[in-house]
């Protein structure tokens, strides 16, 4: 899967997708642990030394997500608004954690804050990449309706990333919820069509959707154990969505 000791890497410009959820306190399921953040900030910074441009998106569930709030009352556009708030939250969080691991990153908001963040602008992103910056995506794509699984496809495609890494609390794509059902076989590999009609839990159908469209492919793969690092270095870690896999 590519070499990283010289030679061409596997990818060399990625667009990480975390969720919220990654962030909280594994007990509690909410707020943002900083442990659990300066874990992945250490990843990342590893990371950095393979040469790769990496942008990363955040989701807010953590904190507010906007399905969920609507569910409970509040106003579709609304809720959706405050997840997006609740991804520039995360995103400043990492931020902070990054730069206290040395490594130079800049926040864009779809939503307009220039005290905390700078606009998203597509060439300003695609500028800070190849000076080696991590770029962090907030506020989805700043319209309601969207999900942040879809501003990860929207912002990968317009920077022109050659993959969606798509960091979970699972090893990867399971025939089953692994976490309930621990007899669950994992997948080595699959096609996007696959993924949508079997409606397993990659991203959200307007996500895999775009990305089929697009032929970007997405690796799904587990959080834990320096995992970041090895996906990046082209490594054979979780399970592969793109339009030629045959499922195992």
């Amino acid at each position: 899967m590519g070499d990283n000791g010289g030679g061409r890497l596997k990818y060399q410009r990625c667009l990480l997708k975390l969720s919220g959820e990654a962030f909280a306190d594994p007990d509690l399921g909410v707020g943002i642990d900083p442990r659990i953040v300066s874990s992945i900030a250490r990843q990342v910074a590893e990371s950095q030394t393979l040469g790769n441009q990496l942008a990363i998106v955040i989701g807010g569930g953590n904190i507010v997500r906007g399905l969920s709030a609507s569910a409970q009352g509040t106003e579709r556009s609304t809720a959706d608004y405050m997840g997006m708030l609740a991804t520039v939250i995360n995103s400043l969080a990492l931020q902070d954690a990054l730069e206290k691991e040395g490594v130079q990153t800049r926040v864009q908001s779809a939503i307009w804050m220039q005290e905390v963040a700078e606009p998203y602008i597509r060439r300003r992103a695609i500028r800070h990449l190849e000076k080696g910056r991590v770029v962090i995506f907030a506020g989805g794509t700043g319209n309601p309706y969207f999900s942040t699984d879809t501003s990860a496809a929207l912002r990968a495609l317009e920077i022109g990333a050659e993959v969606i890494l798509k960091g979970t609390r699972v090893a990867g794509v399971y025939d089953a919820d692994p976490l309930v059902h621990p007899e669950a076989k994992m997948f080595s590999s699959l096609r996007y069509i696959e993924v949508l009609n079997r409606g397993l839990k990659v991203m959200d159908s307007t996500a895999i959707s775009l990305c089929m469209d697009n032929d970007l492919p997405i690796v799904v793969f587990g959080l834990k154990d320096g995992n970041i690092m090895r996906v990046l270095a082209g490594e054979d870690v979780g399970t592969c969505v793109h339009s030629e896999a045959a499922a195992h």
